[in-house]
């Protein structure tokens, strides 16, 4: 096989991606080697998926077991890992039932189509207008694209699935004016990821919940970045007194391997009966294996603790570092979903930030322009944190100057 390089993406991939220079080829916990043998220490986790960092032992051995057991079987059939799984996540969160996919985009897809078929078996085919909010983001089919509220992602799509509507996140007054009896949903990301990792207010969370009560239709929260541990709880509905009639769950679900699920009640799931909706590769037992072990390690006090301690060291530390180059207005985010909100100055930099932290041996992520992000594993150690943030520190200084 020939040689590769960054310059063969150009000659063979879809130009959709500008993906960075160095190529990764090798990870051990929250380190990662490129093609050159350079080491960075990984804050970026992937987009928030390596929860247990690169090749974590409990998921390397779960993988390399069912690897020689069963890869593949569709759900004409079901099996023993996917039971296992589902188990787990009934027995753990407000669910009752789980239907699993490849990806928290077909995750969202599958609980957008269940809401209005929900609405139409309940109420009325009237009732299908699904209220989403300002910069979130569901993933990129044509109707999860249709439902984040970013114009960028949809702009060149046209026409898009209607029965949409979008408000101010974190603006209950705004939500109030425009749901109605027609609705049959709101969609929302407990903490808004892509949009700049933006908390909501506790009233707020809770009055979504109490219109969607008022007007009959269902709450849809969108946990794919911040499910499994992120936050410091195993969701991050738990954190607040609501409790969604949906949930999404993907990303840090599988460490590294495809897989995404759905989760919901027993009356609301009766509405997708046999033939409604599937998924060839959806549940299968590779990925339900691997994801099963790394709710194990995962939903543990010590992870779950261990969380917000690293919260709080990567945050003084920020802290520190913006005392002395003054840059950040403000730290966001919960657990290991850290937001640092530039300066009106650094507006639009953010990924300048961002190369100058890669060139000085870390990877962080941008949530925006503005705002850079970091979700870093959820067992990474304080050394790794240390030569993390150290590695952050050069990189703002460079940019600054």
């Amino acid at each position: 096989m020939s040689e590769v390089s960054r310059a063969t993406f150009d000659e063979v991939m879809v130009p959709n991606y500008s993906p960075m220079t160095m190529i990764p080829v090798k990870g051990e916990g929250s380190r990662i080697w490129d093609s050159e043998g350079k080491e960075y220490i990984d804050f970026a986790g992937g987009i928030a998926v390596n929860a247990l960092g690169h090749c974590h032992p409990v998921m390397v051995d779960a993988l390399k077991q069912q690897a020689d057991k069963l890869w593949h079987m569709s759900n004409v059939f079901t099996n023993e890992p996917a039971l296992e799984l589902a188990q787990k996540l009934v027995s753990n969160t407000f669910a009752e039932k789980v239907f699993f996919a490849n990806s928290g985009g077909e995750a969202n897809e599958a609980a957008f189509k269940l809401v209005r078929k929900y609405a139409k078996d309940n109420f009325s085919p009237e009732k299908n207008e699904i209220i989403a909010f300002y910069q979130g983001f569901h993933g990129r089919t044509l109707f999860t694209v249709s439902v984040g509220g970013q114009e960028k992602y949809t702009q060149g799509f046209e026409p898009l699935p209607g029965g949409i509507k979008h408000v101010e996140y974190n603006n209950l007054e705004a939500l109030a004016e425009v749901i109605s009896d027609k609705t049959c949903a709101v969609v929302m990301e407990p903490i808004q990821g892509e949009g700049g990792i933006i908390v909501p207010d506790n009233e707020f969370v809770q009055g979504v919940r109490d219109l969607c009560d008022k007007h009959s239709a269902l709450l849809v929260f969108d946990e794919v970045q911040t499910g499994l541990g992120r936050t410091g709880k195993l969701y991050a509905y738990m954190h607040t007194s609501v409790t969604p009639d949906i949930m999404t769950t993907a990303k840090a679900l599988g460490g590294g391997f495809p897989i995404g699920a759905m989760l919901t009640t027993d009356k609301i799931a009766k509405s997708m009966n046999v033939g409604t909706h599937g998924s060839t590769y959806g549940g299968n037992p590779l990925g339900c294996a691997v994801a099963s072990a790394v709710f194990d390690v995962i939903n543990t006090p010590e992870v779950l603790e261990g969380v917000m301690a690293k919260r709080d060291m990567i945050e003084q530390r920020i802290n520190a570092i913006n005392e002395k180059h003054n840059v950040f207005t403000e730290v966001r985010g919960r657990g290991l979903l850290v937001g640092c909100a530039l300066k009106e100055e650094y507006k639009g930099r953010a990924r300048d930030f961002m190369n100058a932290t890669l060139e000085e041996g870390a990877l962080i992520l941008m949530a925006g322009p503005n705002v850079l992000r970091m979700a870093p594993s959820l067992v990474v150690t304080d050394e790794e944190l240390t030569a993390g943030l150290d590695a952050l520190e050069k990189g703002i200084a460079k940019v600054v100057g």
